[in-house]
Order: C-alpha cells, then structure tokens, then sequence
C-alpha cells in the first residue's frame, strides 16, 4: 500500500466511525478530525486526488476545501480551548 492509499483507508476509517452520525454530520466531524490532526502534507496528498474515498470522506475533503479551519464537532477536538494550557487527553 503506497502512502496516498493509506490516507484514503484513514480518511475512509475515521469517516466509518462517524457512521452513527448522518451523512453530513459524518462528514463534518470526519473534516474536523481531518483539519486538527493531519499534517498538511496529508492533506494536500488526498486534496489532489479523492479518488477511493467513501461518499462521507469525499464530503469531508470538500468541506475543508471550502473552509480549512472547519468549527468543532466532538470535545477530541476541543482541547486546550480559549485560554486553557496543559491539559491531555490521556485520562
């Protein structure tokens, strides 16, 4: 598996474990996940070509396009919010 495939099994998974969501509620967390913890070489990598990427990743990858920087949809990707320092989310 080269790496350009293996973003888009990942892009693909987080999406599936978003399944319980509707379709752009998925697609919305997928995106955010996506922005907060990618780099932006992975990023750019599954930007170029969304070929294999399910409908809900598909979605995602379009909604970061529109707007990089995409509001929180789970407390994960809330950490250290507005003036917080130090916490983690190791327990």
């Amino acid at each position: 598996m080269n790496q350009r495939d293996h973003l888009v099994y990942m892009a693909n998974q987080i999406a599936r474990n978003f399944g319980t969501m509707a379709d752009m509620g998925a697609a919305a967390a997928t995106a955010d996940h996506i922005a907060m913890f990618w780099d932006p070489r992975m990023k750019a990598n599954v930007f170029a070509d969304a070929a294999g990427l399910s409908p809900v990743a598909a979605a995602a990858v379009e909604l970061l396009r529109g707007d990089p920087h995409p509001p929180h949809q789970t407390q994960a990707t809330q950490f250290n919010a507005g003036d917080e320092v130090g916490h983690s989310d190791a327990g």
